[in-house]
């Protein structure tokens, strides 16, 4: 595949994050963390000037897998124009598609899933962030157990489509009030053990953590496969930095995990608070160093 202008600099920091390469991995042990910003493509000049890394973007809205070729084909120049690399895109299987209970349709999952990864590949995002409330919710008075073995197996044959295109599928913790099923980063990481493929992760959300009342030892369980991580604080779910909420806890025990992937605001923010956000956060990690 011919690498598109502005791609190959998300290719190289995703690189940088996943540890591929010795060059890579010496840079990652100068530069253990990356911050960045779940927001549009459009915002990525003043994301920059603020010293964020990258953006985070949205499957339905930047990889378009509803839409046809030919409208993704337009969209593509936004991704060649964006200041900073798209590493991610959340937002991933819209409620429509059911993962689990009796209206369950995985291969429209799947065939869905596709054209996200396809697409993905070609604009240089590598990591899909598997929240999906709406979509992975189990209905009322459906079997749990089998509403998990319906996920699992569905993610079972993702694992290869996702290797396939390059990208690792990364399984988000919500709080429960959101959606009934996987409300903790130690459940999304004891779904990614079964599933058992090196494509499929966990996304260690920190503001549905303290939302769970989740500690920040689950970071440390989840290891390996723990590839990417979502923040916000915990009142209003605004950008660090706006209400003083502190984050140490959770960044140490990342750094004692050895963490070496990104971190996304997502959230409620004014782009005019996002500088001091990452001059916050950088501040909490760096300290006790």
């Amino acid at each position: 595949m011919k690498v598109r202008p502005g791609i190959f600099k998300s290719i190289v920091l995703t690189g940088i994050l996943l540890g591929s390469g010795s060059f890579l991995a010496a840079q990652n042990r100068v530069n253990p963390i990356v911050f960045g910003v779940c927001s549009a493509m459009t915002n990525s000049a003043s994301l920059k000037d603020f010293g964020y890394a990258y953006v985070e973007g949205s499957v339905g809205r930047d990889l378009m897998p509803a839409k046809p070729d030919s409208e993704f084909e337009k969209k593509m120049l936004e991704f060649d124009s964006c200041r900073l690399p798209v590493i991610a895109c959340n937002s991933f299987i819209p409620g429509t598609l059911k993962i689990t209970g009796p209206d369950a349709k995985p291969d429209t999952v799947l065939r869905f899933a596709e054209v996200a990864f396809r697409r993905a590949s070609a604009v240089g995002v590598r990591i899909i962030v598997l929240g999906s409330g709406g979509a992975r919710g189990i209905p009322e008075g459906f079997d749990r157990q089998e509403a998990r073995n319906q996920f699992v197996g569905l993610l079972k044959e993702m694992g290869p489509l996702a290797r396939k295109y390059g990208v690792t599928v990364a399984i988000e913790n919500l709080q429960s009030s959101e959606c009934n099923f996987i409300n903790s980063v130690g459940e999304g990481t004891s779904i990614a053990r079964e599933v058992n493929d090196n494509n499929i992760r966990v996304l260690a959300d920190i503001f549905h953590m303290m939302r769970e009342h989740e500690p920040p030892e689950a970071l440390i369980e989840a290891g390996k496969y723990l590839v990417h991580c979502h923040i916000a604080e915990l009142r209003n779910r605004t950008a660090p930095g706006m209400d003083g909420d502190d984050f140490t806890p959770y960044f140490d025990a990342l750094k004692k995990m050895g963490y070496k992937g990104a971190i996304s605001i997502e959230g409620s923010w004014k782009i005019e608070d996002l500088q001091k956000s990452c001059q916050v956060m950088t501040e909490q990690w760096e300290s006790n160093q």
